[in-house]
C-alpha cells in the first residue's frame, strides 16, 4: 500500500507541476497577445471614443447653427422678395463674358 501511495503522490505532484507550467504559459501568452494587439492598434491611427464623441457633438452643434442661419436667410430673402435661384444666375453671367473676351 505504501508504494501505491508514493506512486499516486508522485503523479499528483507531476500533475500539479504541469498545471502550474500551463498556467504560467497561459499568462505569458495572454501578455504577449495583449502587447501585440496594442502595437497593431497604435499603428492603425484610431480615434478614442471620447474624441469621437466630442467631434460628433461639435458637428451636431455646427449643423444646428447652419440650419438656424439658413432659416434666417430664407426669412430675410422672403422679406426682400429675392429667390435663391435668381441670386445665383447673375453671378454666373460675368464668368461667361470674361471667357468670351479671352477668345
Amino acid at each position: 500500500m505504501q508504494t501505491e501511495n508514493r506512486l499516486l503522490e508522485d503523479l499528483a505532484r507531476m500533475a500539479q507541476g504541469a498545471a502550474g507550467a500551463f498556467s504560467g504559459m497561459r499568462e505569458e501568452l495572454e501578455t504577449r497577445l495583449k502587447e501585440h494587439a496594442d502595437r497593431v492598434l497604435s499603428r492603425m491611427n484610431l480615434v478614442r471614443r471620447e474624441e469621437f464623441d466630442a467631434v460628433q457633438a461639435m458637428a451636431a452643434k455646427a449643423r444646428a447653427a447652419q440650419e438656424s442661419l439658413a432659416s434666417r436667410l430664407a426669412v430675410l430673402e422672403a422679406k426682400l422678395g429675392i429667390k435663391a435661384a435668381k441670386a445665383a444666375k447673375p453671378a454666373a453671367a460675368p464668368r461667361r463674358a470674361a471667357a468670351k473676351k479671352r477668345r
